[in-house]
């Protein structure tokens, strides 16, 4: 109960002051702000190694793709994989929920960096608006895009079909896919107790080459994230 009390203590009030501390950094360049995201990832990595004991284990790092462009769908399970892949690439573009960039401060900062909102009451298309902001991202920077396919942090056993908007992406895009799977709900769940002294992993997956028919890629995709999830819990 302690170590719970004073993970969840330092890692807000941590975040809080490297917020405020990178304030000024939203009429700075925007690699300044991304700077400050990849501390973000340190600190929540940080913070469940002293206060929980947990044990962070990244596998795969030599499937990162280099020199190509790719987007990132990862399993979404806790608060921990949205800070913490900051660390793993180079300045990801988030694709999230509409609601968070309206939160003072840090979403001000979420959309500093490039953030691409969704807006959940609309459909898929109208959400991600590919022909604009996606399409032209891709085009332009060499910072790739994550996707969280499941939509929303859902429990580690969850294994709801990911929803259409990563499949459209990976059609309209025509790039490669670099799937992450993770076991974070085990010991950081959305709803629940923290699970102290536990081992996280995060595992990089061989990425999908671009090309494939849209529903054979989403069936792929679900089924290597899942299974990986299953071999990893």
């Amino acid at each position: 109960m302690i170590k719970r009390s004073l993970f969840l203590f330092f890692f807000y009030f941590g975040v809080i002051v490297i917020c405020i501390f990178f304030l000024p950094a939203l009429i700075l360049p925007q690699k300044i702000t991304i700077f400050g995201g990849k501390i973000l990832g340190f600190w929540s990595k940080l913070c469940l190694q002293i206060f929980l004991s947990t044990k962070v284990i990244v596998k795969g790092k030599e499937k990162i793709l280099k020199d190509k462009k790719f987007f990132i769908a990862s399993a979404h399970q806790s608060q921990f994989e949205t800070f913490f892949l900051q660390t793993l690439f180079n300045a990801p573009v988030f694709i999230l929920k509409k609601e968070l960039l309206r939160i003072p401060i840090f979403g001000w900062q979420l959309k500093k960096i490039g953030s691409i909102s969704i807006d959940r009451n609309k459909t898929t298309k109208d959400n991600l608006n590919f022909s604009d902001k996606i399409k032209n991202h891709i085009k332009n920077s060499n910072r790739p895009i994550i996707i969280f396919p499941q939509a929303t942090r859902v429990d580690i056993l969850d294994r709801s079909t990911f929803k259409k908007g990563v499949k459209r992406i990976y059609e309209e895009l025509n790039i490669f896919c670099q799937p992450i799977a993770l076991n974070s709900g085990y010991i950081w769940p959305k709803n629940g107790q923290l699970k102290p002294n536990k081992t996280l992993i995060v595992s990089i997956l061989d990425p999908i080459s671009p090309g494939m028919n849209p529903n054979e890629f989403l069936n792929i995709l679900q089924k290597k994230i899942y299974d990986e999830i299953d071999s990893i819990n």
